[in-house]
């Protein structure tokens, strides 16, 4: 996030049947290059989207980047050119493909290492279903921004992950992976020949040849817990818990958290 309000997150997921693809395009460029636009461009998101759409989205696989510039609803259409945020994906092929989120007051909407829309994912229809809950209860309650955040990072910590099977081969269990909003550590120590965060985070479970590969080669699960909330006057707080190092070693609690408070400019 900027603190123009520009912000981008990717999530990454493998196409049925697809291999995963190393050293073509780099995903982080393509938010990097969202973030680093000039503080005093006037370019719009629906400008970006379409720029990614001609650019070829091929060479990347399978990802879902939500992306946009927070304003004020009030004046976002009038004064920006276009609203909400916008998700743009490997299958977008024209700017009528891309969603766009966030339009109107009240609106939650889940996203993770699967196509944006996908309720086959446990993780995504309830994790939908306790941000909104919470924020509705916490909204009932009167509570403070510090509760608030408090909220939403027990609904980030919620480890519903089965347990691995005795025989069960590593890529149908990486397929469990969905039933869970965090993923806890597993795996070894041993980051030699670990395979990237990608790779097991974008495994569908097919048992193919294309998929297999092993996490406990390296550690794997849940490394970082973001909240960003923005009020009605573009009062922001970046709220960021790192729960994995780059390591791999487990941060105890709280000493891995960020804080960032600032008003978003031209808001």
């Amino acid at each position: 996030m900027t603190r123009q309000g520009r912000i981008a997150c990717l999530t990454n997921f493998r196409e049925e049947g697809s291999k995963f693809l190393e050293g073509r395009r780099s995903r982080g460029a393509v938010v990097n290059s969202y973030l680093k636009i000039s503080p005093d461009s006037h370019v719009t998101t629906e400008d970006v989207a379409q720029s990614l759409i001609d650019e070829g989205l091929d060479g990347i696989g399978g990802f879902s980047l939500l992306f946009g510039q927070l304003r004020n609803p009030a004046t976002l259409g009038e004064k920006h050119g276009g609203v909400g945020l916008a998700i743009v994906s490997n299958r977008s092929e024209s700017i009528r493909d891309v969603s766009w989120l966030c339009k109107e007051p009240g609106e939650t909407h889940a996203l993770s290492n699967t196509h944006y829309g996908d309720t086959t994912w446990p993780k995504v229809v309830r994790g939908e279903e306790m941000v909104e809950d919470g924020v509705k209860e916490s909204h009932a309650n009167k509570e403070t921004k510090e509760q608030l955040i408090d909220r939403l990072l027990d609904v980030l910590s919620v480890d519903t992950l089965p347990k691995q099977k005795v025989g069960e081969e590593w890529d149908i269990y990486l397929r469990q992976l969905r039933n869970s909003v965090l993923i806890p550590p597993i795996g070894s120590d041993s980051l030699e020949a670990k395979k990237t965060a990608d790779e097991i985070a974008g495994a569908n479970g097919a048992p193919t040849d294309m998929a297999v590969f092993n996490p406990t080669s390296g550690v794997y699960g849940t490394q970082k817990q973001t909240v960003i909330l923005v009020d009605s006057s573009g009062k922001t707080t970046f709220f960021e818990r790192t729960l994995i190092d780059e390591a791999g070693k487990q941060i105890p609690p709280a000493e891995g958290d960020r804080r960032f408070d600032f008003v978003i400019e031209g808001w």
